[in-house]
């Protein structure tokens, strides 16, 4: 069952089409995610199906329900963890639960809550004192107080050193564990690759490609790639002759060879040992989700 239908949705700031003309589904117990350059539309799209922007066309259901009309029903049932969310420096943990667990009708027990997220022993800490990870597990606790069954996250490791961010990316697991659907932006491409089901690529407003990350890397056509480091020099000659290689590129001291085959690795080994020439680092690698945004969306620097 869908639980967001967005058709057509558009939403412009003066002569910027910030949205142009959107359409997606969102799937009941899925983890959805949307990827695309800065500017591509993603925070506004997200902040339009939450209610919080005013779209200038198109139609949005959230839970069967029209975000602008049925905001403060809808706000009972969803949680959300926005990209730029702040509190007050001196605001406690604890004091901080129980503000949001008021806003609604119904709250879980917050205390469980922070012993879930790690933060049991912070419950008398101010906010100003919390590492960053902290405060996002904080955030994302906040949007859980009133068990809803839909959740939002947008951007939500940006910043975050890797540690946190992979335990970022369990609470993620465990938030989809519990059956409830989670929709969240990200900037990298692994985060998306790992966590999410499915996965919306937008550019310049518009959906440029909607599957599963699996099926987005297939579609790429993307070679697979053998690479290692010489310290001195070698005809590359002989790989180029190997079955299913498509490229050879050496920069500096590593040399990548592309192509596709199951005799790609044994072939390029076969060569390094009959050159007799010293080499590390030896190693494959498989095109990513990563590969397929920088196809999809290009490398040139947004602002």
């Amino acid at each position: 069952m869908a639980v967001i239908q967005v058709e057509g949705l558009r939403k412009t700031y003066g002569d910027l089409v910030a949205v142009d003309g959107i359409s997606f589904q969102v799937q009941e117990g899925e983890v959805f995610g949307m990827v695309g350059p800065n500017g591509a539309g993603k925070t506004t799209t997200i902040e339009c199906i939450e209610g919080l922007r005013q779209p200038d066309g198109g139609v949005i259901t959230l839970l069967g329900m029209d975000p602008q009309k049925d905001g403060y029903q809808l706000h009972q049932r969803i949680g959300a963890q926005l990209q730029e969310a702040g509190l007050p420096d001196r605001l406690k943990v604890g004091e901080a639960m129980r503000l949001f667990a008021s806003f609604y009708r119904h709250s879980v027990e917050w205390r469980s809550l922070l012993e879930q997220f790690g933060l049991a022993e912070k419950e008398k800490a101010y906010f100003g004192g919390l590492s960053g990870g902290q405060k996002q597990r904080l955030f994302i606790a906040l949007a859980l107080i009133n068990n809803p069954e839909m959740v939002f996250l947008d951007e939500l490791t940006t910043g975050l050193d890797p540690q946190a961010r992979r335990a970022m990316w369990d609470l993620v697991r465990n938030i989809r564990g519990q059956g409830k659907t989670v929709f969240l932006t990200t900037h990298y491409m692994e985060e998306a690759e790992q966590l999410c089901d499915r996965v919306v690529v937008i550019d310049r407003g518009k959906i440029v490609a909607l599957d599963t990350p699996a099926a987005l890397i297939r579609s790429l056509g993307a070679e697979k790639r053998v690479a290692f480091t010489l310290s001195g020099s070698l005809d590359l000659q002989p790989f180029r002759r190997v079955p299913g290689v498509a490229k050879v590129e050496r920069i500096g001291e590593r040399v990548v060879i592309y192509g596709q085959g199951e005799k790609l690795l044994s072939g390029v080994v076969t060569i390094l040992e009959q050159a007799n020439v010293p080499f590390r680092d030896l190693h494959t690698e498989q095109p990513t989700l990563e590969d397929v945004f920088l196809a999809l969306t290009g490398r040139e620097m947004r602002d």
